[in-house]
């Protein structure tokens, strides 16, 4: 396998710290998109979406978005088993994912490519071009403001999202955090319990690498 990547965008790293709490190597290919490599006919040709990251299977199949990338690592990999270990934990993560790349991760890009001048005409990833739309971006820094106060509220009770267990929804929200300093969000002085959660992420092997 294959990993295209570029390491200090907020959706590759998801993927390596994925890949780094599986305690697998897979080759790692960077992709710079400050540079446009990802617009390059070359590599359109294997994703026409120009997104990163970006999985090569063995046999030149290609897995590209975040979620269906790591189903696939953990489905290959399955220990430790970040998806959940029952029926029950399974949907969890799923229902949890689902919420904290909308609420998270989605409102931090809403406010960060309506707004910085580096995506002027490109406020959505991908081959087509689309304008910025100010408002967004002011909608996008409200919802990581609510974001944060619900997680903290959410670690009061618990060591990870899911209680005692560490799933693939605590990489999402810990890269909703760091992403959201890119608009100048931190965690507020106020939320202890999530700050403390991210302290401890902060710590781990997977991240400190």
């Amino acid at each position: 396998m294959k990993l295209y990547n570029f390491a200090m965008a907020p959706n590759p790293k998801r993927v390596t710290i994925f890949i780094a709490e599986k305690g697998v190597e897979i080759e790692t290919i960077e992709v710079n998109i400050r540079a446009g490599e990802h617009k390059t006919p070359a590599f359109t040709a294997i994703n026409p979406l120009q997104d990163l990251p970006l999985l090569q299977l063995d046999d030149g199949t290609h897995i590209n978005q975040v979620n269906a990338i790591c189903r696939y690592i953990d489905d290959v990999y399955p220990e430790p088993p970040l998806y959940g270990r029952t029926p029950e934990e399974r949907a969890k993560v799923e229902s949890w994912n689902h919420r904290v790349q909308m609420e998270g991760i989605g409102a931090v890009t809403d406010a960060f490519r309506n707004s910085s001048p580096n995506f002027v005409g490109r406020a959505i990833a991908g081959p087509h071009s689309y304008e910025q739309i100010p408002a967004l971006a002011e909608r996008g820094r409200l919802r990581i403001d609510n974001f944060m106060k619900d997680m903290n509220a959410h670690f009061a009770d618990n060591q990870f999202v899911l209680g005692d267990y560490f799933s693939v929804v605590d990489i999402t929200v810990f890269m909703s955090i760091e992403f959201a300093t890119w608009v100048k969000k931190k965690i507020p002085e106020d939320c202890t319990h999530l700050q403390r959660w991210f302290d401890a992420m902060s710590a781990r092997p997977s991240i400190k690498k």
